[in-house]
């Protein structure tokens, strides 16, 4: 029973490669990272999302200063102070760590909101780009190059660049643009 069973599987799959090699397959690769990093839209977004990083850091840095300050004071008084003093002052510092501490936190999950939503409205985006780029350039299968599974492609079956040329053709927004396009093989 299980010879037949493992018999029918091999005919099955002799049976299906055949009919697949019978069909033209058209692979081709597009490296995503690269694509909304380029993208005008994603650049536009990277910068905007830098500048608000860069504001919230100097909120935060100003805050562990005045953390800083309050330590050297404490350095500086504890031998000088009342026990009772002392605690009160080691309680307040430890108040304002804390506070840094969730500001950070709250920054850090605010920072990788903003960034999930934006990179997935793009992402979003280019999907709808890659299926009119798959079904123009009749691809069987488009893959991402990032992926572990995709370990090496032709330079001429990655369509990244024409996938950021079509997306900042269909959304615009920003004047990036891809970079020089790889030596393409030439087919005789």
């Amino acid at each position: 029973m299980k010879r037949v069973l493992k018999l029918s599987v091999l005919f099955m799959a002799l049976s299906l490669s055949g009919s697949l090699l019978a069909e033209d397959i058209k692979i081709g690769v597009a490296d995503l990272e690269r694509a909304v990093n380029e993208v005008g839209e994603g650049a536009a977004a990277k910068a905007e999302l830098k500048k608000e990083f860069e504001q919230k850091q100097k909120l935060l840095d100003s805050k562990q200063d005045e953390v800083k300050k309050m330590q050297e004071a404490l350095e500086t008084q504890a031998t000088m102070m009342k026990p009772s003093v002392l605690q009160e002052k080691n309680a307040e510092r430890d108040k304002k760590v804390r506070e840094v501490q969730q500001l950070y936190m709250s920054m850090q999950q605010d920072m990788q909101k903003k960034q999930q939503e934006v990179m997935g409205a793009i992402l979003q985006k280019m999907g709808t780009v890659l299926q009119t780029i798959g079904k123009d350039g009749d691809y069987t299968v488009i893959l991402n190059k990032n992926e572990a599974s995709v370990l090496f492609a032709k330079p001429h079956l990655d369509v990244t660049n024409e996938l950021i040329r079509r997306y900042n053709d269909s959304y615009g927004k920003g004047k990036a643009k891809p970079a020089a396009k790889p030596a393409e093989k030439k087919k005789k």
